[in-house]
């Protein structure tokens, strides 16, 4: 039996073994010994080996604050605008907390920087269920089966991986270019000293917390990491699916049938980068937080993409810089948690498709009907993985239920793709038990 709702933040099903987040707050009275600077630069254009000098949680402050001053904090700076260079862009500008914390709109990309009309290179991710994600490697390995087989790269946050912990991937957008394009950590530091909050902030981090920025600014950072790891807000685990899982609801049979499909190698074959399974009392993420290439088509809303010599190749660059000569990598992008997947409007890194029926009929039809994802060259030929150069095609996911030949049956029938749609719907949070039904604990 599954225990209460709070047992299920202890740990997640995935290639990456048991790597489980102890929590933000724990190592940050302890002190970690973790040193994870390899923080993305403005533009989010650098990651790679932890930087030298004193692990982040290293103790920089006399009295350290409680988990409820830094949450409430962090709330506040999360929601300022007045943190971007424009002023009119807080992170939950794109992050919105009434849509799973991702974008409230369907843009592919959404717009910042200095003048808030700075078109980004990729879609936005949820920040959700992200409690777990351990640092980057390139390589995993499996404690389920045969753990000695290399799973290869995995982890990191943003959809390349290239933010090594929660506080670097806050960093990254308080001084990128195409977000909140603030020109050093010292502006932000500056921002937040003439803020409503500056008192709250002085009276959870010390009344001489603005006198060294460089502290300062590593306070803004952990307040925001604190904020984002708060259970209620960020995994709830409050979906009707988790309400199956502890025996407090029934799926219909569309619902139970897509959890069929989707399990099945031979059909969505989903579970294998999005496990679906409880393990060791703990609820699923629905990812595995492993990297893949899919070859979705090209998005020509993305601005960027004017420019044919563009391609966002995920794990080789733009964004991350450290793996590109790592060839084998290009295209690869990191599997997001299907949790609240039916409550997005843009879908896979580039936001190319909208509806959650067509990214799975995409799965199904990908290689079986290419005409239907893909433009025809002049001479006619479908230029199939078109936003890939040829080079790197070689790097796409073949695996079920990719892997058949154009004009073959696809592995997913129409009612799997309704049946598995059906399912994905009952992974968004906030469904409500029937009172007959709910245990004590999820009241």
């Amino acid at each position: 039996m599954p225990g209460p709702r709070a047992t299920a933040a202890a740990g997640s099903t995935s290639r990456l073994g048991r790597w489980i987040g102890a929590g933000v707050l724990i190592a940050l009275m302890a002190g970690s010994a973790r040193d994870a600077h390899a923080a993305a630069g403005a533009g989010g254009s650098a990651a790679g080996a932890a930087a030298s000098g004193p692990p982040f949680y290293a103790s920089f402050l006399k009295k350290p604050p409680t988990a409820a001053a830094l949450t409430a904090l962090g709330r506040e700076l999360f929601l300022d605008p007045a943190l971007s260079a424009s002023g009119r862009l807080a992170c939950a500008s794109c992050h919105d907390p009434a849509h799973a914390f991702g974008p409230a709109n369907a843009r592919a990309v959404q717009r910042g920087g200095a003048d808030g009309r700075q078109p980004g290179l990729r879609a936005v991710p949820s920040l959700m269920y992200q409690q777990n994600l351990p640092p980057f490697t390139e390589h995993s390995f499996d404690d389920e089966g045969d753990d000695g087989t290399d799973q290869g790269p995995a982890g990191g946050r943003m959809w390349d991986g290239r933010a090594q912990s929660a506080h670097d991937q806050a960093r990254a957008p308080l001084l990128s270019v195409f977000e909140m394009a603030n020109a050093s950590e010292g502006a932000v530091v500056a921002k937040v000293e003439r803020a409503a909050y500056a008192a709250q902030f002085r009276s959870t981090f010390g009344a001489r917390i603005f006198e060294e920025r460089a502290l300062a600014f590593k306070a803004v950072l952990l307040a925001l990491e604190s904020f984002e790891q708060s259970a209620p807000d960020f995994y709830p685990y409050s979906s009707k699916y988790d309400a199956y899982l502890r025996h407090e609801a029934t799926l219909s049979e569309a619902e139970r049938r897509g959890l069929e499909a989707f399990n099945d190698p031979a059909r969505g074959n989903c579970a294998r980068c999005h496990p679906s399974a409880m393990r060791e009392g703990a609820f699923p993420q629905f990812t595995d937080f492993g990297f893949a290439a899919l070859g979705v088509p090209r998005n020509a809303a993305i601005p960027a993409n004017a420019d044919a010599r563009h391609h966002d190749l995920g794990l080789c660059g733009p964004l991350r810089m450290d793996l590109r000569a790592r060839t084998e990598y290009c295209g690869m992008f990191r599997a997001p948690t299907l949790r609240n997947a039916a409550r997005k409007r843009a879908f896979f890194h580039n936001g190319v498709l909208h509806r959650l029926e067509d990214v799975v009929r995409f799965y199904a039809e990908r290689d079986t009907a290419p005409q239907k994802w893909y433009p025809r060259a002049p001479d006619g030929a479908i230029e199939k993985f078109d936003d890939l150069p040829a080079a790197y095609r070689g790097n796409v996911d073949e695996l079920p239920p990719f892997g058949r030949r154009a004009g073959e049956a696809p592995a997913l029938s129409e009612a799997d793709i309704r049946d598995i749609v059906a399912f994905l719907n009952t992974l968004t949070d906030g469904y409500r038990v029937p009172a007959a039904r709910a245990s004590p604990l999820s009241r």
